[in-house]
């Protein structure tokens, strides 16, 4: 914990630096700056982030580094550039749309860098989902289904690069409901394998090429640190053969989150996520439970199989000033077909959060789950 400590501090302390000279809307003022340790000590003790709204055509940035550390990737160092910004059109009343670039890489030998984007149209009239990563993961594997999954003796090493491109430009259709279409791309390439028959005869190298729609329903009062309403998204992506694709297969994602305020800084949220494959999905396009928003603290990928559930409810408080914590208590399970059903996976833990700005938290969490599995994990903005 000593040492966890010190890590937390220290990216803090960075993140204080980097965040408050990063705005692009920069104000001249006659009075002196105030030395390092003085901007410090303001920055922590602040009622708040930067409240002062984007204008249209402009941008403001946050930059965030500093070091991690995590079971899966050891002790690494990340990177992340947080923008916010609303288009030209667009008036104060929209919420901002926000840009999301990062890199990370570890002692583990893992390495990252991608982006994410959610563009809000004015007047909220469309939107634009939109994702691209490309990684190199030293990748621990135990096998398909949640028997092999909880089989520490199945456990192999695999080297796997990735590129995942992927999106969605939806429509409002009726008040708060949007449609569109919907596409994916996927390159893995896993290397060589200790264990090749944990793959079950298929291949190491594959390309997926999805098309489909995407479905929204949407009455948040903001995308990011929710407090009220409630969020309903349906992905449906079909991967065929006549696309190129190897293994033909589509996938179903459902995800519904809902948030109501208890009292003066606390929130409920809950969630309730599923991914279901119908076909022929190859082993790096099952489902998986494990990631910085899901099931926090189980090693993404161990649990894998044609279909996942996962549910979630999150105590959010506001602590102090610019500082609050949550706890959060969650199940799982991965699962071949209705008769392999109920293998439960039990999630539970606890976070800290930071206002970098208004609406944008800094999250440290460390979670917990079945026989040791346990992972700490940061990131910018909520996990759901």
């Amino acid at each position: 914990m000593k040492r966890l400590r010190l890590i937390v501090i220290a990216m803090c302390v960075f993140g204080a630096l980097a965040a408050g000279a990063s705005d692009s809307d920069s104000v001249t003022v006659s009075q002196p700056r105030p030395n390092l340790f003085k901007r410090i000590v303001n920055y922590f003790t602040g009622e708040g982030g930067d409240s002062a709204p984007v204008e249209p055509g402009r941008v403001k940035f946050v930059f965030l580094g500093g070091p991690h550390y995590s079971t899966d990737a050891k002790f690494g160092v990340a990177l992340s550039g947080m923008s916010s910004f609303r288009l030209k059109g667009c008036d104060l009343t929209d919420q901002p749309s926000t840009a999301n670039l990062w890199s990370d890489i570890s002692t583990a030998g893992f390495w990252s860098v991608g982006i994410t984007s959610t563009i809000l149209f004015p007047h909220d009239a469309r939107r634009l989902n939109a994702e691209t990563r490309f990684s190199y993961t030293p990748y621990r594997f135990w096998g398909i289904g949640y028997d092999k999954g909880n089989n520490d003796a199945n456990e192999t090493r695999l080297h796997q690069y990735e590129v995942e491109v992927r999106g969605d430009f939806v429509w409002r259709v009726a008040p708060r409901f949007y449609v569109g279409p919907a596409a994916a791309w996927n390159f893995i390439n896993s290397g060589e394998i200790d264990k090749p028959e944990l793959l079950e005869g298929q291949d190491r190298t594959l390309r997926n090429y999805g098309v489909g729609f995407a479905m929204h329903y949407d009455s948040r009062d903001q995308m990011n640190n929710t407090t009220n309403g409630c969020y309903v998204s349906l992905k449906q992506l079909f991967r065929p053969r006549f696309l190129g694709n190897s293994y033909a297969f589509s996938t179903t994602e459902l995800a519904a989150s809902v948030y109501h305020p208890l009292w003066r800084g606390g929130v409920l949220a809950a969630e309730l996520r599923g991914t279901f494959n119908i076909g022929n999905p190859s082993w790096a396009m099952l489902a998986m439970l494990g990631n910085s928003s899901n099931m926090r603290g189980y090693y993404k990928g161990r649990f894998r199989d044609k279909h996942s559930m996962s549910s979630q409810v999150e105590l959010r408080q506001r602590v102090y000033k610019r500082s609050g914590l949550v706890a959060w208590v969650g199940v799982g399970n991965v699962f071949h077909d209705a008769n392999s059903f109920g293998q439960l996976l039990p999630n539970w833990g606890v976070g800290y959060r930071f206002e970098l700005r208004k609406n944008m938290n800094l999250r440290l969490d460390y979670g917990w789950g079945k026989r040791g599995h346990s992972g700490f994990v940061m990131a910018v903005y909520e996990a759901f």
